[in-house]
């Protein structure tokens, strides 16, 4: 896996916008001169919905570079599908939103321009049940409806503006880590610290109810709000150090008082266990979460006792605990009965094929992933452990074609381009694996990497002029989307 260090914005505007869009200054003191502005009518004088999706794009480029972004084919697929169940039901969505999970124990979820939400790995594994989930992503998926962050933009701007001196260091840090983030920027924060409070507890007001609003419209609990707020004040009450969230979302008892009787506002609606919510928390304990041999230990001990929500996900944990250990027959006679009884589960195909790969029974992976593309054609998690598997089996013409038509649907996936790369490294086509290389460089926003990449593979396709022609043209737009960064 690629390791580049962070990258950070071209100009002054941009540092500008990512401090503001990035975390709420916890501070004291009154100060009623700034109203919130109209919504619907705020944000556009300063900030386009094109130059939000810009800026957007570049954050993003350059999370993947420095964070540890959980690059999961299955839970990118699971959180998006639960991120999108409310998105379809929420009001003034300008974007097509996009949401990922960061491999770090500490809560903590924030959205950033374009409509991107991301969720830390902690806060899932701390939430009790899908409801309490969700309540945390309508929360960030308000604050992108309502354009919280083109508005306090907008008040900034009709006040006193930031100094740039000491941001730089501070500002992706602040985004995923605030803790950190807050103290490298506070100095040069303070000028304008009290408006920016005032104006954050009016965005997290409105915030808390489209939010619920929302929980409510996409058929859950509603009280996954208050129940989760409730949990997190007093789990923290008395920490030195409140996680992440609490510094960037404070929650005061009003604050959960007025959530708790707005969602009391909404008929009881009795979710039952949702099975994916709980395939997901295992994955992250048993995946990214402690060591192979506590893992095995752990889900044995709450099968035995009966302590677990849903037995078949207490089952995929301790399957996944297995093959962590190298016990793949293991892991395979738990996994093969799971799917038997849920066919076209996601989680346990997933596994499966990790299994089986492990055990070399490579046909019998082809056998369960090729009916698959046909009934699910282009789902990342069936044509990503497809290619993969075609891949191990040495199989790399059909990897190639498998991984190219997926590419097709999702020109952005990093895990396919990764997948390419290994395929033509193994092939000795030193060319495509270059140009490929530098599509992963180009998503993790090192645009002058992947042109040194193109440029390496000009060199190796001279007999390909059709081929040279078209990375002569990629290098333009690799250079262009730099310049881009530039101009904003």
């Amino acid at each position: 896996m690629l390791t580049l260090k962070p990258l950070f914005f071209a100009c002054a505007l941009t540092l500008l916008i990512a401090t503001l869009s990035t975390f709420d200054v916890v501070a004291h003191g009154q100060n009623n001169k700034n109203k919130l502005p109209e919504i619907g009518i705020s944000g556009f004088s300063v900030l386009s919905l094109d130059k939000e999706r810009q800026i957007g794009k570049a954050m993003m480029r350059q999370l993947r570079a420095s964070q540890p972004i959980i690059q999961d084919p299955v839970l990118i697929e699971y959180i998006n599908h639960l991120g999108n169940q409310l998105v379809k039901n929420a009001q003034d969505v300008n974007y097509a939103f996009k949401f990922f999970l960061i491999n770090n124990n500490e809560l903590n979820a924030f959205a950033f321009f374009g409509g991107h939400v991301g969720i830390h790995s902690g806060l899932l594994t701390t939430a009790d049940n899908e409801s309490e989930l969700a309540s945390v992503i309508a929360h960030e998926i308000s604050h992108v409806t309502q354009r919280h962050l083109a508005r306090r933009l907008e008040s900034q701007s009709q006040s006193q503006s930031l100094t740039m001196a000491g941001m730089v260091s501070g500002i992706l840090l602040a985004l995923v880590n605030p803790t950190v983030g807050m103290a490298a920027l506070s100095a040069s924060m303070a000028a304008s610290q009290q408006a920016s409070i005032n104006y954050t507890r009016g965005n997290e007001k409105e915030a808390d109810r489209v939010g619920i609003a929302l929980l409510a419209n996409s058929n859950f609990d509603p009280q996954g709000a208050p129940n989760f707020f409730s949990k997190m004040s007093e789990k923290y009450r008395y920490a030195s150090k409140p996680p992440a969230m609490l510094l960037t979302h404070p929650l005061p008892e009003s604050r959960i008082a007025d959530a708790r009787q707005r969602a009391h506002k909404y008929s009881v609606r009795p979710v039952p266990p949702s099975l994916q919510f709980e395939l997901a928390k295992s994955r992250i304990k048993a995946r990214y979460q402690g060591n192979a041999k506590d893992n095995i230990a752990y889900y044995k001990m709450i099968l035995a006792k009966k302590k677990y929500t849903i037995k078949a996900a207490a089952q995929y944990g301790l399957a996944l605990a297995y093959l962590d250990n190298k016990q793949s027959l293991q892991a395979k006679s738990i996994l093969e009965v799971l799917k038997k009884n849920d066919k076209n589960n996601l989680f346990y195909i997933d596994a499966l094929t990790d299994v089986y790969l492990a055990l070399h029974e490579y046909e019998q992976a082809f056998a369960m992933l090729e009916p698959l593309t046909l009934l699910m054609p282009n789902n990342q998690v069936i044509s990503l452990n497809y290619g993969n598997a075609l891949l191990t089996a040495k199989k790399y013409d059909q990897a190639a074609s498998v991984i190219q038509d997926f590419l097709l649907i999702s020109p952005n996936n990093f895990i396919a381009y990764d997948i390419l790369t290994s395929v033509y490294r193994a092939q000795g086509k030193t060319g495509l694996m270059h140009i490929h290389k530098a599509e992963v460089l180009g998503l993790l926003g090192a645009y002058q990497k992947a042109v040194d990449e193109l440029q390496t593979s000009y060199n190796l396709v001279a007999d390909q002029p059709l081929l040279q022609k078209r990375i002569k043209a990629r290098i333009l737009q690799f250079q262009e989307q730099e310049n881009k960064l530039k101009r904003l």
